[in-house]
């Protein structure tokens, strides 16, 4: 009778499901939705009509189209070398390799600010690398496509090589023991188990840079229907004291960004479940 009550219960360190979800509930409405809140209450003050005016204004939806835009293209150029760079320091060895692995994680530490300085100093016209092109890449959509990649960069990788290290090289031997080269054994074998942390990693990276104010400021350029995202428009209006307007373009990004996350978030749940039958 002990033995099945034990077994019918599992004992845990935390406390029980009741205390925790009660607890998890509170500290998420506080920090997360207490403040989100504030966004919809504020846009109350505005009519229907005022609203739609706002977030349909020409010069908000162009700054849509470049946050969204530059973000994705971010996302997907740090999917792909973010992977490189994971499995480049989990299957080699090599003289720096601290270092390298030390590097990734820069982003995380530099102040946004520095990072938009140091970028613009390095990509304007009279920059040591944006006077070797011919053509502008500061103060246009590529210097904030190249910020929000610096930015996003160690998401991806953090999330990849951990899978990468986990991996059992059994299933590498299986596979070359039965005739496949490197190449096939990558598509076949290892990048399956990859995709659900790639996809972890390009949503990390994606809502990140939706997000990303200091570092692309700077080298933007913030012209209106050209290089002006939607978090300097947001600012803009705080600055003017058009505090309804400022919460009106938030809200749109903000269930924009949810909507974006729901999905990639269904589509990974959708991997696991393939990948894990």
């Amino acid at each position: 009778m002990t033995t099945t009550f034990f077994h019918k219960k599992r004992l845990t360190v935390l406390p029980g499901f009741k205390l925790s979800i009660g607890f998890t509930l509170l500290y998420l409405s506080i920090l997360i939705l207490l403040p989100l809140s504030m966004l919809f209450w504020n846009t109350m003050q505005l009519s229907w009509h005022d609203f739609i005016k706002i977030i349909s204004d020409s010069r908000v939806v162009a700054s849509y189209k470049l946050t969204f835009g530059t973000s994705f293209l971010a996302a997907i150029i740090n999917v792909f070398f973010g992977t490189i760079i994971a499995w480049v320091l989990v299957r080699y060895d090599f003289v720096g390799k601290k270092l390298m692995d030390g590097l990734v994680d820069l982003p995380f530490a530099l102040p946004t600010a520095v990072a938009g300085i140091a970028l613009t100093a390095l990509y304007a016209p009279n920059g040591w690398i944006g006077n070797l092109f011919p053509f502008k890449i500061a103060f246009t959509p590529i210097g904030i496509i190249i910020a929000l990649t610096f930015i996003g960069l160690p998401f991806v990788v953090r999330t990849v090589q951990p899978v990468l290290q986990n991996f059992s090289t059994e299933s590498e031997e299986a596979s070359a023991s039965l005739g496949a080269n490197r190449w096939k054994t990558f598509i076949k074998v290892i990048f399956p188990e990859l995709i659900p942390a790639i996809l972890t990693g390009f949503t990390l990276a994606f809502s990140r840079a939706l997000g990303e104010y200091g570092s692309v400021v700077f080298i933007a350029g913030n012209m209106p229907m050209k290089t002006e995202i939607t978090p300097l428009l947001i600012m803009t209006k705080l600055e003017q004291y058009d505090y309804p307007g400022a919460t009106a373009i938030a809200i749109v990004l903000l269930i924009s960004s949810f909507m974006i996350l729901l999905i990639m978030n269904i589509i990974q749940w959708l991997a696991n479940r393939k990948y894990s039958v």
